[in-house]
């Protein structure tokens, strides 16, 4: 090897043979002034850029899901505002509660009619009417109130209605009761979650299976 770094070999046929060497020298990197180098601070960067960025995903989302939730509390309490859309809420409640149970209901067409629904049991030839009166607050004794009269204040009787449904909503409580048992009665009282008050109606909650059995109206 010579000075320079390069191995030289003498061969037989007198020719000489060079071998070059090459050196990787390490590279230097370039300092600031604080003493970091260029690559750390590139990677300290990238790592303050992901940390804001998730940063501000999360406040985003947050806000999204703040705005959702308003917006739907507000149609809540803008959308359910008066009586007649409440009862509305009722009856498609109560038809889907009489059809998950094997009922087939039918509305009468218009307002006419002292009854809401007519409801069959499937593969028979009972028909009962069916008027549903709701209740959507609770009353600070525990208790919630129905209205067991028509617009015109009159007491229900079997002429014009075979069953009167009670549907406490807040509790989700329904109470199906033989006309009989509310005649000439304008109101009732139903404490469906009370400890402490038992109404005499508690037994007909869930009183579904009147449904199935034959109607019996009296003869005129």
């Amino acid at each position: 090897m010579n000075g320079d770094g390069v191995e030289v070999e003498a061969g037989n046929t007198g020719g000489i043979t060079i071998w070059a060497v090459a050196e990787r020298w390490p590279r230097r990197r370039r300092k600031n002034a604080c003493g970091s180098s260029r690559e750390e601070e590139v990677e300290s960067v990238s790592r303050s850029g992901s940390k804001a960025g998730s940063k501000a995903r999360a406040e985003s989302k947050t806000k999204a899901e703040s705005r959702s939730k308003a917006a739907g509390e507000g149609a809540r309490s803008t959308f359910i505002s008066t009586p007649k859309q409440l009862g509305e809420i009722a009856e498609a409640e109560f038809i889907a509660k009489a059809v998950g149970l094997g009922f087939v209901v039918a509305k009468p067409w218009g307002d006419s009619e002292p009854y809401d629904f007519i409801v069959n049991p499937k593969k028979s030839f009972h028909f009962w009417r069916v008027q549903v009166k709701s209740a959507h607050t609770v009353g600070a004794d525990g208790g919630c109130s129905f209205r067991a009269h028509d617009h015109q204040m009159r007491s229900y009787s079997a002429e014009t209605i075979d069953v009167l449904v009670a549907y406490a909503r807040p509790m989700n409580a329904w109470y199906v009761m033989p006309v009989r048992v509310v005649e000439e009665l304008k109101s009732l009282m139903l404490y469906p979650e009370s400890r402490k008050k038992r109404s005499r109606f508690e037994k007909w909650r869930e009183a579904w299976e009147i449904l199935r059995g034959p109607v019996r109206r009296p003869r005129k």
